[in-house]
């Protein structure tokens, strides 16, 4: 299989599909794979050392998207890529397509067959594709929220541990999942007063075995939620619902209790945050004030860490990308029913059920699509 690696064009994206280590992987097992000149560099990766990994450096991205049989990317495909996807061409990357109407109707429009990283799920029911590049934003959330809490950041003049005699600044943590449970330690870690907020009984019973008395574990309902939130200093969102859009758990009444200087990272702005105040920034231009309350929502979080991160996704992405490769689309997706459940969108039809309720579409399972094939 011809196998094509464009450059992130998505603004502040610095990672890649793949590393040269994963193109020598995939050469090494019979296949071609063109990379788009320099798209490398952001990792510090040359041209050079791809090439010496067995792929062929392509000028142009027009060239990989006519030639590939299969597009690998980190992050969705912006509308003038979507416009170059081909008909039964496989895409194989993060989508997040339930905020994002007009990357929906340009995928369908482009009779490609894209795959999410973000939905394939693992025997277990976990998310492996998504699980790495969740533990680098539960972590940099931790890292933006304390940066934002200095003043001059417009924050409130707050060191998350605090020194002697002077309390840590208060942290809520959203959600006990992986964003969350690598946010909390790593606030612990910097010595903040640390409470996570999360639905499951089960979840928190964990969080506080792994945790002990470092953490607050609490049951999330509304009015612990409001109460927590208020008197938090910096508030970490770290809601998921696979596939579909973050429910608003953080409404802007809450927004308003908070002080004035506080923080609120989204780490669930790729699915369109779970605050009602939220909207997608950028790591150029990563915060803004509403409510008097720092917001830093970047939707692309680990491509700030774009080495760490484009290594750590290979790691669970290579696996996946050979299935297609060695077997065929079809082969790879029926015999893993748990990998079928990332295809997104496949010749025209939307295949996620919650986005096409969402949006207004018809839904058709992934395997009634496979299987009329």
């Amino acid at each position: 299989m011809l196998i094509g690696v464009p450059k992130e064009i998505k603004p502040d994206e610095y990672r890649i599909g793949l590393t040269p280590e994963s193109v020598l992987a995939l050469t090494e097992a019979g296949h071609e794979v063109m990379i788009l000149t320099e798209a490398g560099h952001g990792i510090g990766k040359t041209d050079e050392e791809y090439i010496n990994s067995g792929a062929v450096i392509a000028e142009t991205r027009e060239e990989i998207f006519d030639r590939a049989e299969m597009i690998i990317k980190v992050k969705e495909p912006q509308l003038d890529e979507c416009a170059l996807l081909k008909e039964d061409q496989i895409l194989f990357t993060y989508l997040h397509l339930a905020p994002d109407p007009e990357q929906i109707k340009a995928l369908i429009a482009s009779g490609s067959k894209a795959i999410a990283y973000e939905s394939v799920k693992a025997n277990d029911g976990s998310y492996p594709l998504l699980t790495p590049m969740s533990e680098v934003a539960g972590r940099m959330a931790v890292q933006a929220g304390a940066s934002c809490l200095e003043k001059a950041k417009g924050g409130r003049g707050l060191l998350m541990g605090g020194v002697t005699g002077v309390e840590p600044a208060k942290v809520v943590v959203i959600g006990g999942g992986v964003v969350g449970i690598n946010a909390i330690e790593i606030a612990i870690g910097m010595q903040a007063n640390v409470t996570v907020l999360d639905k499951s009984a089960t979840r928190l019973d964990y969080l506080e075995s792994v945790f002990g008395d470092r953490l607050n574990a609490v049951l999330a309902n509304d009015q612990n939620n409001t109460t927590f939130i208020e008197a938090a200093d910096l508030v970490i969102g770290a809601v998921l619902i696979p596939g579909a859009s973050a429910p608003k758990i953080i409404s802007r009444k809450m927004i308003k209790s908070m002080k004035p200087g506080s923080v609120i990272v989204d780490v669930a702005i790729d699915q369109g945050g779970c605050c009602e105040t939220s909207r997608p920034t950028t790591h150029s231009e990563p915060t803004y004030l509403e409510e008097e309350v720092i917001h830093y929502c970047v939707a692309n979080m680990p491509g700030a860490v774009p080495l760490t991160s484009a290594y750590a996704l290979n790691e669970v992405t290579l696996p996946y990308i050979l299935k297609l490769a060695n077997n065929g689309f079809k082969d790879a997706l029926r015999d893993d029913p748990g990998f079928c459940e990332g295809l997104s969108v496949c010749n025209g039809h939307l295949t996620i059920a919650a986005v096409a309720e969402e949006h207004g579409y018809e839904y058709i399972s992934p395997m009634e699509l496979i299987n009329q094939g």
